[in-house]
């Protein structure tokens, strides 16, 4: 399906603009000392994101417990955690007058419970001061463990999001420490739970448009209702290599077929990112959760 890797094609190359909305949130974030994944894994939207008001924090530090093969992400010796980084983010939210903030993490693995009472903080301080931030969270699959998984769900972000990646074939070699079948799992107990629940997959990597479709059809049947799909970037030699471009027409008719399957939103397309929010995404979040009176 993808074409040659021997030329990075036009439809790949972005220019990142600034304004004074994208200094201000760059400013912020390097004052309260944060990780953006914006910027750790190099994604082609940041200039877009923070000119309108979003950005993505990566909390938990800027090292991985993980070493999945597509990531850009450091994976030195971990670090604790930082006691006052929910304070942090949310000041930094504030500040930067962001409208709204995606939060992610690094997998922490080492931690008793990966992570996920420092989660569930960072969240409610982030409600706390910016009551009218929409805030979509990006977690890990705390391996398996629900009940962690819970302390998340429990602070009602607006949208849970969580990644498949790839299709099940490749998860060997582009996503060895983890599972697809607990990643399913993962999205099923939070739509299970009555949340707007969020998914994407990064496409290049080899695989066919049949393992994509079977792909998002066990996202949908898994309770997912976002889901979104972008042409994965190899960040060094030392990555997973580049299987070919995905086109823009290839794009669109994967785009076709995940509403066919019956996702309330879709975004497919070169440049998208589990992270971006395409226009559109946010209205659709907030009039469903007016109309379950969640917002």
């Amino acid at each position: 399906m993808p074409i040659s890797t021997d030329r990075k094609p036009s439809w790949i190359r972005v220019k990142i603009g600034q304004n004074d909305t994208f200094k201000a949130t760059r400013a912020r974030l390097k004052e309260k000392g944060l990780y953006t994944v914006c910027e750790e894994a190099f994604c082609p939207n940041l200039g877009h994101c923070w000119k309108h008001g979003r950005a993505t924090i990566m909390i938990l530090g800027d090292r991985c417990s993980r070493n999945c093969r597509f990531c850009n992400v450091d994976h030195r010796e971990l670090l604790p955690p930082e006691q006052d980084e929910p304070r942090r983010v949310a000041e930094a939210v504030k500040e930067a007058g962001l409208k709204e903030t995606v939060l992610t993490s690094v997998t922490r693995d080492d931690l008793p419970d990966n992570g996920a009472a420092h989660w569930a903080e960072t969240i409610r301080y982030v409600k706390k001061l910016n009551p009218d931030v929409l805030i979509e969270v990006l977690t890990p699959d705390f391996q398996g463990h629900m009940d962690q998984l819970d302390l998340v769900l429990e602070t009602h972000p607006h949208i849970f999001s969580h990644n498949l990646e790839t299709i099940p074939r490749l998860y060997p070699e582009a996503r060895p420490q983890a599972d697809y079948q607990r990643s399913l799992a993962v999205l099923k107990h939070a739509a299970d739970a009555g949340h707007i629940t969020k998914t994407s997959l990064m496409l290049g990597l080899g695989e066919t448009m049949d393992e994509i479709q079977i792909s998002m059809q066990d996202a949908y049947d898994a309770g997912c209702r976002i889901f979104y799909a972008g042409q994965y970037l190899q960040p060094s030699p030392a990555h997973l290599p580049l299987a070919g471009y995905v086109t823009p027409d290839e794009f669109a008719e994967i785009e076709k077929k995940a509403y066919d399957i019956g996702f309330n939103f879709v975004a497919c397309a070169p440049l998208v990112r589990s992270s971006y929010h395409k226009e559109g995404q946010s209205e659709f979040v907030r009039k469903t959760l007016r109309t379950n009176s969640q917002f």
